[in-house]
Formats: C-alpha cells, sequence, structure tokens
C-alpha cells in the first residue's frame, strides 16, 4: 500500500518523538568521548565526525573533560584552543550534534581524573568545597559555561582523595595485617572528610537550585577508588543528581598495584581480593542507601591495563599474578599499562601475527565462563625473560555481561569509558564501536 505524505510525515514525526524521548523512558547510555583526542597524532587521533556512528547507540554524549582554575576557583578549559568559540570551536561542534540526533543530550564533564596540574590536583577540588564563595563562583562559571555553549547538563566526575592500594592478602596475611594495625592504627585519608562531605553535598544541592529554571540537569560519576562511606551522603545526594554513574573499573592498575596483575574491572568480587573493589559492592552500596535504582549507572572501560610479566610470574597466567610494573605502552594510547581494546585485539592471535616472535608473539586470550571477572590475556616471558605481558580487559561479550547484569538488577543504564578506545575503525571484527553495541543490545 502506497502511503500518503501526510502518513510518511507522521511516521517521521512519530520516530523523532520515539527518538527524543530515549534519554528519560528507556536504559540510559552514557556515551563518553575526552575532546584531546581530536588534536592527537596518526592513528590516534578520534575526532567529533569519527564518534558520530556510535551517536545512534547513545542517549547522552559526554564531553570531557573540564577542570578547575585554582586561583579563582571557576570551570575552566584545559585546551581553549580546541574548545571554545575563539578556538576550534569543538563545544559548539559537540552540541550542535543534537540538530542531526533528536533525543541526544549532551553534557561537560568535570574532573574525571585528568586535571591534574597541580601536584596534588585534588586538593583544589577540596579547598573549593571549603568556602561558599568559591563555591558560587564556580557553579556561575559553570551555569554561564554550559548555557553559552548549549550543553544540556554537567556532569561531575570529583576528584576526591583515592583510596590508598592494597595488597591482596590470604589468611595469614591477613591476619598479621589486622594485628598491625593494633598499634599502628589506620591511615587518615581526609582529616576534614566530615565537612568536605557536608559541603559536596551542599554543592550538589546549590548547583541543581542553579540550573532548574533552564532544566539543566546534573549527574555524578563516582571516580575508582572514592570511598562512598567518606566523602559521600547519599541520602542526601540521591534526590539532587538525575544520575549516579559508577566507574568501578581500574580496580587493580600497574601504577597503584605494579608488583601484582589482576582483574581491573570484575562484576563480583573473586574470592580473597579487597573487600569492595567490584562492581556489584559499588551498586549495593547506593542501592541500600535509598538511592532508586534507576538512577544507578555502571560504568564499562573501552580498554585494558597490563603488567609487565618477569621470571618470578610463572607460566599458568592466573591472577593474581607476580608482576614488575606497567607493560610497555600500546602504538597508539603511547600510556605504559593503558591498551584500548583495538590494541588488545590486535596482540591476539591474528594471520598478522601468526609467526611473529619476541614482543610482537600474540597473547593467549582466557575468556570467563563464570560471567563474572571478565577475560584476559598474557604472554610469559621468552628465554631472556623479555617480552612478558599480563593485561586485564574488557571486550564485547563482557561488556554484553555488565549489561545484563544493569538489566537483571533493573538498574538505570550503562556508561561507555571511552568512544576513542572502542576500535571506532572497526579494525578488530568489521564492527565499528563493538563494545557500545554488545553493551547496548544487551540492556
Amino acid at each position: 500500500m502506497w502511503l500518503t505524505r501526510s502518513s510518511v510525515l507522521a511516521l517521521l514525526l512519530a520516530a523523532v518523538a520515539v527518538s527524543a524521548q530515549n534519554a528519560t523512558t528507556g536504559p540510559k547510555v552514557l556515551c563518553y568521548y575526552e575532546g584531546k583526542n581530536a588534536v592527537r597524532e596518526g592513528l590516534a587521533k578520534v575526532t567529533v565526525t569519527d564518534i558520530e556512528l556510535a551517536l545512534p547507540f547513545c542517549t547522552h554524549l559526554i564531553y570531557g573533560y573540564a577542570g578547575i582554575d585554582p586561583a579563582t576557583y571557576r570551570i575552566r578549559t584545559p585546551v581553549g584552543a580546541l574548545d571554545l568559540d575563539e578556538g576550534a570551536g569543538q563545544y559548539r561542534m559537540v552540541t550542535t550534534l543534537k540538530k542531526r540526533y533528536p533525543g541526544l543530550r549532551v553534557y561537560l564533564s568535570l574532573g574525571g581524573n585528568t586535571d591534574l596540574t597541580e601536584e596534588k590536583p585534588f586538593e583544589k577540588y577540596l579547598t573549593l568545597l571549603e568556602s561558599a564563595g568559591s563555591r558560587t563562583a564556580f557553579i556561575n562559571s559553570a551555569y554561564t559555561l554550559i548555557k553559552t555553549y548549549g550543553f544540556d547538563g554537567l556532569d561531575l566526575a570529583w576528584q576526591f582523595p583515592q583510596t590508598k592500594p592494597k595488597r591482596i592478602r590470604g589468611l595469614p596475611g591477613k591476619l598479621w595485617h589486622g594485628f598491625k594495625k593494633l598499634f599502628t592504627g589506620d591511615s587518615v585519608l581526609d582529616a576534614k572528610a566530615d565537612e568536605h562531605r557536608e559541603e559536596f553535598t551542599a554543592l550538589v544541592r546549590d548547583l541543581k537550585n542553579a540550573f532548574a529554571p533552564d532544566k539543566f540537569q546534573l549527574g555524578y560519576t563516582q571516580l575508582p577508588h572514592v570511598n562512598e562511606s567518606i566523602f559521600l551522603d547519599i541520602p542526601l545526594l540521591k534526590d539532587n543528581l538525575e544520575y549516579i554513574n559508577i566507574a568501578a573499573y581500574d580496580q587493580q592498575t600497574p601504577d597503584r598495584n605494579p608488583k601484582e596483575g589482576d582483574y581491573s574491572a570484575p562484576i563480583y568480587e573473586p574470592s580473597d581480593r579487597v573487600v569492595g573493589n567490584n562492581v556489584h559492592a559499588k551498586v549495593r552500596a547506593w542501592s541500600i542507601a535509598g538511592t532508586p535504582l534507576d538512577k544507578i549507572i555502571v560504568g564499562i572501560p573501552t580498554y585494558g591495563r597490563g603488567w609487565k610479566l618477569d621470571e618470578d610470574s610463572g607460566i599458568t597466567g592466573v591472577p593474581p599474578i607476580p608482576a614488575d610494573g606497567p607493560a610497555p605502552p600500546g602504538p597508539h594510547t603511547a600510556v605504559a599499562g593503558a591498551y584500548s581494546y583495538g590494541e588488545v585485539c590486535a596482540m591476539l592471535p591474528n594471520p598478522s601475527n601468526v609467526v611473529s616472535k619476541g614482543a610482537d608473539y600474540p597473547l593467549r586470550k582466557i575468556n570467563d565462563p563464570t560471567k563474572r571477572f571478565g577475560p584476559y590475556a598474557f604472554r610469559i616471558p621468552d628465554e631472556s625473560g623479555k617480552h612478558g605481558v599480563w593485561v586485564s580487559y574488557e571486550d564485547p561479550e563482557s561488556a554484553g555481561n555488565k549489561a545484563a547484569y544493569v538489566k537483571a538488577k533493573g538498574l538505570g543504564g550503562i556508561s561507555i569509558n571511552e568512544l576513542s578506545a572502542d576500535d571506532f575503525r572497526g579494525t578488530c571484527s568489521g564492527d565499528k564501536f563493538p563494545i557500545l553495541r554488545a553493551a547496548k543490545y544487551r540492556l
């Protein structure tokens, strides 16, 4: 049957209406994009145009990252020549994507453990909280920036002090450690934690009130190793936030735990591990404090963490595994111990490395039949004791398992951190953004 013009128009309008409701009625998919990737060199360069194919799978595009000026406590862009109108205008570029993708919301993210210009970058985040005048300066500057560039809201990835790394101990080690603490006591993470918790609650409340007339939204990202019992008054925060994005990854990293490789983003706690370093524990901390389940977002990384293996690492690859610091940097990420999903995939067996030796010899992948911890891959050192690597990472299957967890628990959705590392060229399987796609399909 042929459709009349009016019928076609009605169908198009209905499709737009459904798309516009996606960010509010269905599971959220927060897609993070770090703007500085647009000015990287070679194959590491990922522009706003490059990520557009991902946007139909996203309800929110979260653009990062802004920072805080330690002199004025106003929000600032770290790369003004890239983001602002007087530069390359990338802020405007991302917010105008809403015209092509109806229903997409575009937020600006602050912090994210990227605002690292000072020796102790978290200190200015705490000092800002201590003064009502500083909080007001921050709120006014955030409101102005969001309104000027057409953002829909602000993602607070607030940089609190991180808990100190802990070793994985067996029962004898735990008993001895507990005995020593009787005499040494616990180390104090923040001497003014009670004040900072109350002041952060006030900041969130005042931000929400300032945003309300323009219907700007406010979300919060709990960064890895931020202790919610110390810094966050969950019962008072939950009603002032659109979502709580739990970045429950980087639980083990070669920088924090150089001598011990382990799962970096497990859903559940593996046996005999540090309590709380997993997705389920963080979700439970927010839910038992009364947070509506549909506000809780589970973060999914698109990268892995790699350790260097040596002669003490053994041959099984089973974690936790003795290690010797970060593995060599990947060709694109160029950061020791960090690999995008595409880089990990290229290190697994494929036609191009089947006869390779040394540093190019393929890694052996170990899948996770339990669907609780994620995959890992490794290469034992060669006869000279070199080229040993162990990597914990996210792949499409494990990302889908996390999305299935979110769906089963009735949570609010997922976040993808971040699009640039999600094999956006499709070199691994032919599918672009495979982690995002796999997770979206399982929601």
